[in-house]
């Protein structure tokens, strides 16, 4: 599933062809994706102009001059397909291949800007709703999740506050969206390892009995947004074009440890191999000799 850095890579990309356009033309090619369309979904958005386009984790946020939000998730197989003049590009860097198939094109977006902004999505596992913007707050999918964490919001004493006293493992409590938002599979693991420590360590130890941060603590923080924001330059920086390749933009390289099991460690110095573990019924790579 498409991480925060994916998701804000998608958002930049959008921005110049939505952000204060209008939906000139709406078609929605069935009823549902992961839930059904809510009533009226294309004529609410028809006429409707872009006023801004957010994100919260990995949600992108459009806000409209009807004083609605558009609310939409990538799913596990979903992408936008950008169609402007002669140019077309799917943005963002996925470590899964992205669909051009037209059979999986559920909804697509002619804006006033002359772009064709085209939702595809395999699996259907994709979500768009419109809910009136005094709503979001409460909203079921964005309303509960945590600080984000590239904001002055996620600090080394908030995390250290969400970890006070659980005895459940680190990974767990990164994955957990009211926690922090965004992050996913692939980033928590990548960002433990930059802090250095390891995904089995039980939470509460990276936190004081008052909720105080430990040395832990500051290194996780930094790790997680230094972790994101290169993998926010990576994403942002590439572009699938037409006719050039298979829209596949994974390559090993780009992690330092996830789906790197037996690799040696990256670290200079260091004998470890990349092990792969199972929490919370997904893959866990990290290096037992650096990660304590």
């Amino acid at each position: 599933m498409p991480e925060l850095p994916e998701v804000e890579a998608v958002r930049r990309a959008l921005r110049p062809v939505v952000e204060g356009a209008r939906f000139d033309k709406v078609v929605a090619r069935r009823p549902d994706l992961r839930v059904a369309f809510p009533a009226r979904f294309t004529t609410r958005l028809e006429g409707q102009t872009v006023r801004t386009l957010g994100r919260r984790g990995k949600y992108l946020l459009a806000e409209l001059s009807s004083h609605d939000v558009l609310v939409m998730h990538l799913g596990m197989s979903g992408s936008f397909r950008v169609e402007q003049g002669r140019m077309t590009a799917t943005p963002g860097r996925f470590h899964d291949d992205r669909s051009a198939a037209v059979p999986h094109d559920h909804v697509v977006f002619w804006m006033s800007s002359g772009a064709t902004v085209t939702f595809n999505d395999p699996r259907r596992f994709g979500y768009m709703d419109l809910i009136a913007m005094d709503d979001l707050a409460a909203h079921p999918v964005v309303g509960g999740l945590g600080p984000e964490p590239l904001s002055q919001e996620f600090t080394p004493f908030s995390l250290a506050r969400s970890c006070r006293g659980k005895r459940t493992s680190l990974k767990a409590v990164l994955l957990d969206q009211r926690v922090v938002a965004g992050l996913g599979n692939i980033y928590v693991s990548e960002a433990l390892y930059r802090a250095r420590l390891s995904p089995r360590r039980r939470a509460s130890t990276i936190a004081t009995r008052s909720g105080a941060p430990r040395d832990g603590a500051r290194r996780l923080t930094q790790a997680i947004k230094d972790t994101l924001n290169d993998a926010i330059r990576r994403s942002e920086s590439w572009q699938t074009q037409r006719g050039e390749g298979d829209g596949s933009a994974y390559f090993p390289n780009r992690f330092r440890v996830y789906d790197r099991e037996g690799a040696r460690c990256r670290t200079r110095g260091c004998p470890g191999l990349i092990r792969r573990i199972v929490q919370v019924g997904r893959s866990t790579f990290y290096c037992a000799v650096c990660q304590k």
